[in-house]
């Protein structure tokens, strides 16, 4: 079951002329539905129109916040799992061309899923990391928004799970670390949580947002958003990636460096009563 273009139907068509098939021509937010409420729908909103607009694509005029909120709620109350889901909102380009299309204007997909908590809950087994080298990440605006072309986070899940690895982290094409395959990148090194900066070709992220909020609100810890090379993060005291499905996830293995993870388990803390007072 899913939300096409408002509409709720029970399977999804596959089209041959689909451009997010064809050429990656798509873009898309996931969302994380708690008691009926999207997490962080106004970030979610405005980077999907900000994403949109880096792609040329129309906005339609009744694609509004509350147009977007209802649409997402709309399926989770269908499927009856809005206490706690995950929504995927896919935004592509009309059929018609090749790689110049016929037209700018959109249609967008919803699925939704159900999750197994109500909350953030901080995942403490063993989470072993390594770089991704194959592909590099372009350091440019493009690489900040989630589109339907995600080759290189494709590869390097293969390239992980080939290697016995929970996941791998991804490096620019000025070879500095940006952000794990399924989420932003921090580093803890005494005081000083450092997590790269968009401009490096990293994802905007929802929860990067928040947790950057959060930790400047933490006494004696200092937070920016600086450069990462290969070598510092094997001077890390902790390391850990977010995104808004998981939250918080802890790195606890990078080659031979082992990590600690108490930040991360006071951050989770900090999060789950942060969503809890809006």
């Amino acid at each position: 079951m899913i939300n096409f273009n408002g509409n709720i139907a029970q399977e999804e068509n596959i089209l041959t002329q689909n451009r997010a098939f064809l050429y990656g021509d798509g873009v898309f937010e996931t969302v994380k539905i708690l008691n009926n409420k999207i997490l962080f729908l106004e970030d979610h909103y405005f980077r999907l129109m900000a994403s949109m607009r880096v792609v040329r694509m129309e906005i339609p005029m009744d694609f509004t916040m509350e147009y977007f909120e209802e649409q997402v709620l709309k399926l989770v109350q269908q499927k009856n799992i809005s206490a706690s889901a995950r929504a995927r909102i896919t935004v592509f380009r009309n059929d018609g061309g090749l790689y110049l299309p016929q037209t700018n204007n959109v249609s967008y997909l919803i699925n939704a899923t159900s999750l197994e908590n109500s909350s953030y809950v901080l995942n403490t087994s063993a989470y072993e990391v390594d770089l991704y080298k194959d592909f590099f990440v372009a350091k440019q605006l493009l690489s900040s928004i989630k589109t339907t072309n995600k080759m290189v986070n494709v590869t390097g899940s293969i390239f992980a799970h080939e290697n016995g690895l929970a996941n791998c982290l991804l490096i620019n094409d000025a070879k500095n670390v940006i952000e794990g395959l399924q989420g932003n990148l921090f580093m803890l090194t005494g005081k000083k949580l450092v997590t790269p900066p968009v401009s490096e070709g990293c994802l905007n992220g929802i929860m990067r947002k928040q947790i950057l909020a959060l930790a400047k609100k933490v006494e004696g810890i200092e937070v920016s958003e600086e450069i990462i090379s290969p070598f510092d993060l094997q001077k890390a005291d902790e390391l850990f990636l977010t995104n808004v499905i998981t939250g918080i996830q802890p790195i606890t293995k990078y080659r031979k460096k082992e990590f600690t993870s108490s930040l991360a388990h006071l951050l989770v803390q900090k999060l789950n009563e942060s969503i809890s007072e809006n």
